[in-house]
């Protein structure tokens, strides 16, 4: 996770300079090939909307298990996620998304078994900013509504109980333009899920994850 998260940064500290070299190379082909360079600018305006695929890594999603008459337990474990997204670039500087997600966590602490499954599903809007038309370094706001689940034994009773609760969360990350139809993306997120309300507990769920994915582009308005 530490190894992941200062790849992400160092992205970040050298994506200008990369920019900037994508932007030269650029500009030296369509020096001799003039004849194609608004063909291809044109092109790339108008995909403005795009679909993907994400992989989460969980280090740590966390419960936080507070039982009513007994010892509190926090949950954590390392796991994956996946999520699939479709978006718009509603301008220059401003995307707009709907991600769908899941992931869990198991773990055993003090006696008790603990199983969540967390479905989520959340509007982002990202603020970037363009370099060279091949990097995009971001900050990003989700709100939206998760559904979770819990399957707990020794509480000392069993019980498996569901809710849905409000999410929040908030990214940061680089955006790769592969080539003028897929994106590579890359960055980091801390998200609270909510809470699920038990007969004599409840739980409180978050993680802070690091994610890598892929966007295809496409237009449905040209």
């Amino acid at each position: 996770m530490k190894k992941l998260s200062f790849l992400l940064l160092a992205s970040l500290i050298v994506c200008p300079a990369f920019a900037e070299d994508y932007d030269d190379e650029y500009d030296d082909t369509y020096e001799e090939e003039t004849y194609s360079a608004p063909a291809a600018t044109t092109y790339e305006h108008g995909r403005d909307t795009y679909t993907g695929i994400r992989i989460h890594r969980n280090g740590h999603i966390r419960a936080y298990f507070e039982p009513h008459h007994t010892k509190s337990s926090t949950v954590l474990d390392n796991n994956f996620g996946l999520g699939l997204n479709i978006g718009n670039r509603l301008t220059d500087n401003v995307k707009l998304e709907f991600e769908t997600a899941y992931t869990g966590l198991a773990e055993t602490k003090h006696g008790r078994d603990f199983n969540y499954d967390i479905w989520s599903n959340m509007l982002n809007v990202y603020f970037y900013k363009t370099y060279g038309m091949a990097v995009e370094p971001y900050f990003g706001l989700g709100i939206g509504l998760s559904g979770l689940w819990a399957d707990i034994e020794k509480t000392p009773e069993h019980t498996t109980d569901g809710d849905a609760d409000l999410s929040l969360s908030i990214m940061a990350g680089v955006n790769f333009a592969l080539n003028k139809y897929v994106d590579l993306n890359l960055g980091l997120k801390y998200i609270n899920y909510g809470d699920i309300k038990h007969k004599h507990a409840f739980s409180r769920i978050d993680a802070a994850e690091i994610y890598i994915g892929a966007a295809y582009k496409f237009s449905i308005f040209k």
